[in-house]
């Protein structure tokens, strides 16, 4: 017996559930639940220009999705989920909300862009510039400024002149964006400058852009769904998401002995690090998204099938134990990753063609067959191979092959 591979084996086993029993408490508390499992409300919006005429941009819309975005973040709520849908539609997804009339009147206001001065009086408004008039340009020494259009020159004049040396201070909504000094009596136009990046410079650009094309929402559809409701549903699906991966440990122990064992193990360590993943990528876990990561378990299997059949058939044939691994890995990993491959295309295609709920679960499943791939065929490959050159379990038997099915070369 190899006490140095055994004792290597039983380390990994002992280091990797210890990690993973350690963290996934507070990985499961800290990952963000959807409005499916967290309970709060679903609302889609169509927007149209308040100035009749006016056009709709694509930038528009993704900026007012931003503002969205931020006005719920403001409002308390966590990790809201506002996404652009078409030409003119935004759905907001707001979960783990007490008070929904009020997110909800919140939300729906139109961003308000104005310039204000010292004392918080608003001297100009979005709609007092020229819509898609402001520009980026670049001083004498080649730092960024906005160039900005006034469609009255008059009231401009009058503004400047009254605040000439003073700030005017640029507001979305009640966030601060800008404070630049008026440094003359100006009238059609103006110059923003100071020491802004170019990232900084085309925010204000756009802000001001879209000040002068302000959106009006209006709710076409909105779903409720109760925190008892939410969590029900939580309740009943991991429950059966553990019912089910328990029937699968155990159906692999049956028929596999050692390697199943292994494979156990892997698969645990699997769901540990899609987890991990989720967390570190601030994600959103749903229905879907638990539906996807269960059929992640179920691919995993398959996987652990393929390569383990392919080695029993190997030790069938009259192989050592070590040839029979490296024989039936080897053969059986074109298999697995064309499998593989094949699945994350068609992720990849529901990933941009779909949107909300069919996204996640697109997400989930790519995911999960990246990690599938580094947890049950190279984790696993790794572990047998150390069980296999220990010299512990030597029987044909240990690995799901009989005496008797064995072919004397």
């Amino acid at each position: 017996m190899d006490l140095k591979r055994l004792v290597t084996f039983l380390l990994i086993i002992v280091v990797s559930l210890g990690i993973i029993g350690g963290t996934s408490p507070y990985l499961l508390k800290q990952i963000n639940l959807g409005l499916d499992l967290k309970g709060g409300f679903e609302i889609l919006y169509e927007a149209e220009p308040t100035e009749p005429g006016k056009t709709i941009t694509r930038d528009s819309l993704v900026e007012t999705a931003k503002s969205l975005e931020q006005r719920a973040n403001k409002s308390g709520v966590a990790e809201p989920d506002v996404t652009t849908e078409g030409t003119n539609r935004i759905r907001a997804r707001i979960a783990g909300v007490e008070n929904q009339e009020e997110v909800r009147q919140l939300l729906k206001k139109p961003a308000e862009l104005s310039f204000r001065g010292p004392d918080g009086t608003k001297e100009l408004v979005g709609s007092d510039f020229v819509a898609g008039g402001a520009e980026i340009g670049f001083s004498n020494t080649n730092q960024p400024e906005i160039h900005i259009k006034i469609k009255e020159s008059e009231k401009f004049r009058k503004v400047t002149e009254k605040l000439l040396g003073k700030p005017l201070s640029i507001y979305l909504d009640e966030e601060e964006l800008s404070a630049p000094i008026v440094q003359a009596i100006l009238s059609d136009s103006a110059t923003i400058s100071g020491n802004y990046t170019y990232e900084e410079a085309k925010k204000i650009k756009d802000t001001i852009n879209l000040g002068a094309l302000p959106l009006k929402l209006t709710e076409k559809y909105t779903q409720s769904v109760g925190a008892t409701l939410g969590q029900q549903s939580l309740d009943q699906t991991v429950r059966a998401a553990i019912i089910g991966s328990v029937i699968i440990l155990i159906f692999m122990i049956i028929f596999y002995r050692i390697p199943g064992l292994v494979a156990s193990i892997t698969l645990v360590t699997y769901t540990w690090a899609v987890l991990l993943v989720f967390y570190l990528m601030n994600a959103t876990i749903t229905l879907p998204g638990i539906a996807a990561l269960v059929l992640g378990i179920g691919m995993a299997v398959d996987a652990n099938i393929i390569m383990y059949e392919r080695i029993k058939e190997e030790i069938r044939s009259g192989k050592s134990l070590l040839s029979s691994l490296k024989a039936g890995s080897k053969h059986s990993f074109r298999t697995i990753m064309d499998a593989n491959i094949t699945n994350i295309i068609a992720g990849l295609v529901l990933y941009y063609i779909g949107n909300g709920a069919i996204r996640g679960f697109a997400l989930t499943m790519i995911v999960s067959i990246l990690i599938s791939i580094l947890t049950n065929v190279l984790f696993s490959r790794v572990l047998i191979h150390l069980l296999i050159r220990s010299n512990l379990f030597k029987k044909p038997s240990y690995y799901g092959v009989k005496e008797d099915e064995i072919r004397v070369l």
